[in-house]
C-alpha cells in the first residue's frame, strides 16, 4: 500500500482508538504483527493551546514506522495549525484526520463523525492539512450519519479531491456506534469510488474475517481495532492467514499475562506507574475476558497502584491458571 510518497508492505493496520492505543499497547501489537499504527486521536484545539498533556500524545514507540498521527476538529484554519505543529513535533510519516468517531462529545461539537454531514467544510479541513502537514493526509470516515444519509463513497471521492492520500472507511453510521453489523459491502463502494488506498474496518474478530474482509471489499489493507483488545495475537494470526501459512496457536493463557505485563511495564516508561496501573485495570480486563473462572481476578486488579503489586497478582494468577490446567485439562 502506497500512502502518497510512504510505502506500507504489511496489509494489517491497528486502529486508532482514544485512551486505548497508547504507545505500551502499540508496540506490543507491532510486535506480533500491526505493520501499520495511529497514535490515538488528538485534539487540533488542544494542540493549538500548546497543552502538554496533549502533545505527548504525539509520542512514537520505539522503531514504530511507519506510523500515522491522528488530529480532529472542525475548524479548518485550527486544523491546518495543529497539522503544522504535528509536522514539526511527531516524526510519523503521516497525518490524519478523524472523521468517524462516533462519540458524543466529539460528533457533538460538530467533530469527527459530524463533518460527514458537511462535505464542503470537511474538504476544506483537508485542504488545510495538506497544505501545512508536508507529509501525506489521510482521512478516517464512516459510512454516512444515520441510514438516511449513507454518503461514505461520495464523502470519499470529495476527500480525494480535496488532496487526501487514503481513506479508512468503518462500516457503521454514526448512529450505530458500534451496535449491529458492520457494512462490508459499502467499504467496496468506496473502493470503487476511488483511486487512493482504502482501509477497511469493522468486525475483525479473527484471521478469518481479515481475510473475508479483503476479498469481499478489495480493499488495500483490513484495520482492526476492538478485536485486537486484549489480544494483540489476532494480527500474527491474521498475517498467517493472509499469507496462506498455517494458523498459529495462541500461547496458553499464563504465558498470555507475561504479554500484559510487559504492556503494563512499557505504558510506566512512556508515561508514569500510575497511569500505568489506573489503565491496566481495562487492559487485564480484556486479557483476561472469556477466560473460565477469571471473575475474581478482576477485583483484585482494580484495587493495585503499583507495579509490584502488579507482577505479584499476574504471577498468582499465572501459577493458578496453570494448575487449574494441569488438574482439569481444559484451561489455555
Amino acid at each position: 500500500m502506497q500512502i502518497g510518497t510512504v510505502n506500507i508492505e504489511s496489509k494489517l493496520v491497528l486502529a486508532p482508538m482514544a485512551g486505548v492505543t497508547d504507545q505500551a499497547f502499540r508496540t506490543v501489537c507491532r510486535r506480533l504483527g500491526a505493520g501499520y499504527t495511529y497514535t490515538e486521536m488528538i485534539s487540533s484545539k488542544a494542540l493549538t493551546f500548546h497543552d502538554g498533556k496533549t502533545r505527548s500524545l504525539m509520542a512514537l514507540g520505539p522503531g514504530e514506522s511507519p506510523a500515522a498521527v491522528q488530529i480532529f476538529g472542525s475548524d479548518p484554519v485550527c486544523m491546518g495549525e495543529a497539522a503544522a505543529i504535528a509536522r514539526d513535533l511527531c516524526p510519523a510519516e503521516i497525518l490524519d484526520i478523524n472523521m468517524g468517531c462516533p462519540v458524543g462529545k466529539i460528533a457533538g461539537s460538530g467533530d469527527g463523525s459530524a463533518l460527514m454531514r458537511d462535505p464542503d467544510k470537511a474538504a476544506r479541513i483537508v485542504e488545510a492539512c495538506v497544505k501545512a502537514a508536508g507529509k501525506p493526509v489521510t482521512v478516517k470516515i464512516r459510512k454516512g450519519w444515520d441510514m438516511g444519509s449513507v454518503n461514505a463513497p461520495e464523502f470519499a471521492r470529495t476527500m480525494e479531491a480535496a488532496g487526501a492520500s487514503a481513506i479508512a472507511v468503518h462500516g457503521r453510521t454514526r448512529t450505530q456506534m458500534y451496535a449491529g453489523k458492520a457494512d462490508w459491502d459499502i467499504i467496496r463502494q468506496v473502493k470503487e469510488a476511488v483511486t487512493v488506498p482504502v482501509m477497511a474496518n469493522g468486525d475483525v474478530f479473527s484471521a478469518e474475517d481479515a481475510v473475508k474482509l479483503l476479498k469481499i471489499t478489495g480493499a488495500d489493507a483490513v484495520m482492526i481495532g476492538r478485536g485486537a483488545l486484549g489480544d494483540p495475537w489476532l494480527f500474527r494470526r491474521a498475517a498467517a492467514a493472509l499469507a496462506g501459512d498455517p494458523i498459529p496457536e495462541d500461547p496458553p493463557m499464563w504465558d498470555k499475562l507475561d504479554v500484559a505485563m510487559e504492556q503494563i511495564t512499557l505504558a510506566a516508561e512512556f508515561r508514569t506507574e500510575r497511569v500505568a496501573c489506573l489503565e491496566a485495570r481495562r487492559h487485564l480486563s480484556w486479557y483476561l475476558h472469556g477466560f473460565p473462572g477469571v471473575s475474581r481476578y478482576r477485583e483484585t486488579v482494580t484495587h493495585l497502584e503499583t507495579l509490584e503489586d502488579m507482577r505479584k497478582v499476574i504471577r498468582y494468577m499465572q501459577l493458578d491458571l496453570k494448575q487449574r490446567s494441569e488438574e482439569g485439562g481444559r484451561f489455555r
